[in-house]
């Protein structure tokens, strides 16, 4: 009896489990170039930019996890050109540069048991060893200490945030700088690499 109400517990997990992935999956895509939507950096995804002085600007992209470094990084550039030519300047030069890769690593399933959440799965469990399957995991929510083999899947998920300082002038760009760019031409060659958001 107490096996069979662990096994109804755990197929109504899954369930829900599978279902919200599918449902999860089926709308999410990478992040467009877009001004940042959320007030954290888990939820942010987009750009956004701070004037620092008349021709001085600091520049950030976040994507999400299905959102590559080099998409990333080209999107900074593109906001870099696209915001040269609305503050009326023809090059930027980037004084600074940087890449943050995030990664955090999920446990599937990672629904269910005491404590599941947008954190993943806790709850008190106890390892230990039997002589002839080797060592085992018990969880007094859902496991059976001596049927159930608990085979996680983990993976590891990254995500990156690129950020960029840049000096903006006007007039042809310095030939000498090799981090001068032409904000009219970047935007021309990347403009049809742009994902911009789908309309509603």
């Amino acid at each position: 009896m107490l096996k069979s109400s662990f096994t109804r517990r755990r197929v109504a997990v899954l369930t829900l489990a599978v279902a919200g992935g599918l449902t999860l999956a089926s709308c999410m895509t990478a992040t467009p170039y877009q001004p940042a939507t959320g007030s954290s950096a888990a939820t942010r995804g987009g750009y956004s930019d701070t004037q620092i002085e008349n021709n001085r600007f600091r520049i950030s992209f976040s994507g999400n996890t299905l959102t590559s470094r080099e998409t990333v990084e080209r999107y900074l550039l593109y906001r870099a050109a696209e915001l040269t030519v609305q503050n009326g300047f023809d090059y930027f030069v980037l004084s600074d540069r940087d890449t943050e890769k995030k990664s955090q690593t999920y446990r599937t399933p990672g629904l269910g048991g005491y404590g599941a959440g947008p954190w993943g799965y806790w709850g008190p469990s106890w390892r230990f060893y039997r002589p002839r399957w080797g060592w085992r995991s018990y969880d007094p929510f859902f496991d059976d200490p001596f049927w159930n083999d608990r085979d996680w899947d983990y993976r590891t998920v990254n995500s990156y945030e690129a950020t960029a300082e840049i000096v903006t002038g006007k007039g042809a760009k310095p030939g000498d700088n090799l981090r001068a760019f032409d904000a009219h031409e970047v935007l021309n060659r990347l403009g049809p690499k742009i994902e911009m958001p789908k309309t509603k």
